[in-house]
């Protein structure tokens, strides 16, 4: 005899085109896994797949992996707002080199697929850009608000990402929601702050990167 839950289960197949758990996800440590997030196959909603890792010094951290398999600690999750912000990639100065962790995979990419998109609430500043960037629509002047972060963020460090053209743009619904990029002859690091407030002090801001997700079907 068919089971009751097996039957569910296959209706919600045929109407969706996926498999959707019932349950929420245990916590990460002490970190709540709200539904739709999934972090294994036994709960949650697999489209919604993100990562607890454990490997943290001992403190467990919820991570999100990017279309091109580079992970971003998530810092915080609003299912109420649908939204979860997560951190920026580490700025890499060696010498001469001023780049971002995720460089070499182009920046932030999301799989067009999945329910995510990047929110229109990020503030992305750019930094090591080529002069090429002068002929964009971006804020490339002196009252970019990467000048501010320049002389603030990053006074007293290596020089490799305070010198050098920097940008800084709003993402905005005109632009594809699911990339941030650095490339060479580009610019090759960025940074991105959620909601910014100019006239705070630039170490207040709320750096992170802001995604929205669409509710489950």
């Amino acid at each position: 005899m068919v089971s009751t839950f097996f039957v569910l289960m296959l209706m919600n197949i045929i109407k969706t085109g996926h498999v959707s758990a019932l349950g929420s996800c245990p916590k990460c440590g002490n970190v709540e896994v709200p539904y739709p997030f999934s972090t294994d196959d036994t709960c949650g909603d697999s489209r919604y797949k993100i990562y607890c890792n454990n490997s943290n010094n001992g403190n467990s951290i919820l991570e999100f992996k990017s279309a091109e398999g580079f992970y971003y600690k998530i810092l915080s999750i609003d299912p109420s707002a649908q939204r979860l912000i997560i951190s920026p990639p580490d700025l890499v100065q060696d010498g001469d080199t001023c780049q971002t962790s995720d460089f070499s995979l182009q920046g932030l990419r999301l799989d067009e697929h999945l329910p995510f998109n990047v929110s229109t609430r990020n503030t992305v500043i750019l930094l090591n850009c080529s002069d090429n960037l002068l002929r964009s629509p971006l804020n490339c002047t002196s009252n970019s608000l990467c000048r501010v972060f320049q002389d603030k963020m990053l006074e007293g460090k290596n020089n490799a990402c305070k010198g050098g053209l920097c940008c800084h743009y709003l993402k905005d619904s005109h632009m594809t929601s699911y990339v941030i990029r650095v490339r060479v002859g580009g610019c090759t690091a960025y940074t991105s702050v959620v909601d910014i407030r100019p006239e705070d002090p630039v170490e207040k801001w709320s750096y992170g990167i802001e995604l929205q997700w669409l509710p489950p079907n």
